[in-house]
């Protein structure tokens, strides 16, 4: 009786089980971030942007790309400021000290670039 009972539950897990109850492939979205980064729907970016070295140069692609962008929803400034923040929050650990510091003077640069003030 329990075993019937007990492949019963299973049926009903796999077959009429709500999907959050189901189990979820890690590997599927797993890296949704980055496709994101690469094909922003938003601002079409340079290759390799973020890994840059010169925080004026980031700003300065960023930039371009949000101005000559027609399918962002907010401010040039808004949208090239998002990408970047988006960037380096998803990078999060993995992203070294030292471009986590020229990410962060880029948002600067593209503050000035933009004619607001910096922080």
């Amino acid at each position: 009786m329990q075993i019937i009972a007990r492949l019963l539950n299973v049926f009903w897990y796999y077959t009429c089980a709500p999907p959050a109850m189901a189990k979820k492939k890690k590997t599927a979205k797993r890296k949704w971030s980055a496709d994101v980064t690469k094909h922003s729907n938003a601002l079409d970016l340079k290759d390799q942007v973020f890994t840059l070295d010169d925080p004026k140069e980031i700003a300065e692609s960023l930039k371009k790309s949000a101005k000559h962008s027609h399918r962002r929803k907010g401010t040039p400034f808004q949208s090239a400021m998002s990408m970047l923040n988006f960037y380096i929050n998803r990078a999060g650990k993995n992203l070294p000290e030292k471009q986590k510091e020229i990410l962060e003077k880029a948002k600067n640069e593209l503050r000035v670039l933009f004619g607001r003030e910096e922080k």
